[in-house]
């Protein structure tokens, strides 16, 4: 990782720098766990406490699909998008996730036992799949 910090602040990295550097097998996410999508049923929302559901894991590097980008995050934020998830609300994003997965096989590799959460960032691509031009 500090390879990745030590090129992204270095003056002059080219793209060509950036697609040579050895990318790490894991990283720090938060997630959220799939055999827990159940924890607050019964539970009024605003008694849901988002730190029981959400969990600080290292998880594997993904192999990236087609129009996919592999981002080395520098900022990120908490939005509802973020509670929501957290809380399994309005719907878990579980489900929506196995749905996806059973469109093919390329999408079966979003099922997971675990959902990394946030939709909000910023950072560097230090990655691109097929047909990401931009």
């Amino acid at each position: 990782m500090n390879e990745i910090l030590d090129a992204i602040v270095a003056d002059g990295t080219t793209s060509a720098d950036f697609a040579a550097l050895q990318l790490p097998e894991s990283y720090r996410a938060v997630t959220v766990h799939k055999d827990e999508q159940d924890m607050f049923a019964g539970v009024e929302s605003r008694d849901k406490d988002p730190r029981k559901s959400l969990h600080l894991d290292d998880v594997p590097v993904p192999e990236l699909g087609p129009g996919e980008a592999l981002v080395a995050v520098m900022a990120s934020s908490v939005n509802y998008n973020s509670v929501w998830t957290s809380i399994f609300e309005p719907v878990s994003t579980f489900g929506f996730l196995e749905r996806y997965g059973r469109l093919s096989p390329l999408t079966k590799r979003h099922d997971l036992p675990y959902h990394i959460i946030g939709s909000d960032l910023s950072g560097v691509v230090l990655r691109t799949g097929p047909g990401v031009n931009a």
